[in-house]
């Protein structure tokens, strides 16, 4: 059985995409495959499981050696489970930077494009068998598409992601806009989570030099929610770099209605790389950056101590 993931801390393109790969392997290629997820999905992801009655994939917190595996929405060893590169890893479908470090037992098919969502690839992968894929799959592409462009607003967006979701919701008769409002406003209720848990839920793991940053990202419609927890957001940002082994949490508060993002600024280290990254002026504990969206695009490549 082909297990079907994607990165730690899931959102909806991880959530989604091993559910239209393992559909896509099961019922067209005929191989028994399964989607699985390495951790709880977020309130986004849940809310489109819900939406469109999809089953919440399981849990998994490591891998059997020689386990057959097909990676989607990453190919960084960081974000898989430690013991990735004793499974048998027969592919990779992603968006993403290419980083190294994975290792395979023999040739494998690799999909890599320069597109906003892994689900985006997908649909051009699965071509005219396309119409055979049922409403709630497609409802979980959609979705995805949705999700990593912001509906269009994030600077990965491509025209192929646009056009590919207008078909989706044609087919699916769907009104983009509030479909996509709703499932923002479910993201953007995060009442229920812990600080710590804000702190991981959308995030990754970056270096720059000897620097190691938990860049996280929390992408809301509502970003007083958030930022109204600031003071305790920051005292908590130093046992969670402690415990995940890295110097600094960065978190960006991205503001999707208004296209900014509010990054927090707890100490010296994070106002330096306020101001050198973003070439921005720092006087309080927060600073704004307008048009920032995206943490692939203007976060990670523009991160400078």
């Amino acid at each position: 059985m082909i297990q079907v993931f994607g990165h730690k801390s899931p959102d909806t393109d991880s959530t989604g995409s091993p559910i239209i790969w393992a559909w896509y392997l099961n019922e067209i290629k005929g191989q028994a495959a399964k989607p699985v997820l390495l951790g709880e999905p977020n309130t986004e992801a849940a809310f489109v499981l819900k939406r469109w009655n999809l089953d919440k994939p399981e849990i998994i917190d490591g891998l059997e050696a020689d386990a057959p595996v097909v990676i989607v929405d990453t190919n960084n060893p960081a974000e898989l489970p430690a013991n990735i590169n004793d499974a048998d890893i027969q592919g990779i479908i992603d968006h993403h930077k290419l980083v190294g470090g994975l290792e395979t037992k023999g040739p494998i098919d690799i999909r890599i494009e320069p597109l906003a969502c892994t689900a985006t690839i997908m649909w051009k992968m699965i071509g005219k068998d396309m119409a055979q894929m049922p409403e709630n799959v497609k409802g979980a592409m959609l979705s995805c598409i949705l999700s990593d462009t912001l509906e269009f607003r994030s600077p990965t967006t491509t025209q192929e992601d646009k056009a590919i979701a207008h078909d989706l919701a044609k087919d699916l008769g769907v009104e983009l806009a509030a479909y996509a409002a709703e499932m923002f406003e479910a993201k953007s209720d995060v009442s229920a989570f812990s600080d710590a848990e804000l702190l991981r839920m959308d995030s990754k793991e970056y270096g720059v030099g000897d620097t190691k940053f938990r860049v996280s990202v929390l992408e809301t419609t509502a970003p007083k929610m958030v930022l109204d927890r600031k003071d305790s957001l920051m005292a908590s940002m130093a046992d969670v770099a402690k415990e995940d082994g890295v110097d600094q949490v960065l978190l960006f508060v991205v503001d999707i209605l208004n296209e900014e993002a509010t990054m927090l600024v707890p100490n010296e280290l994070t106002k330096s790389v306020a101001e050198k990254s973003f070439d921005a002026a720092v006087s309080g504990d927060t600073v704004v950056l307008p048009g920032v969206m995206s943490r692939k695009k203007q976060i990670i490549p523009n991160l400078k101590v």
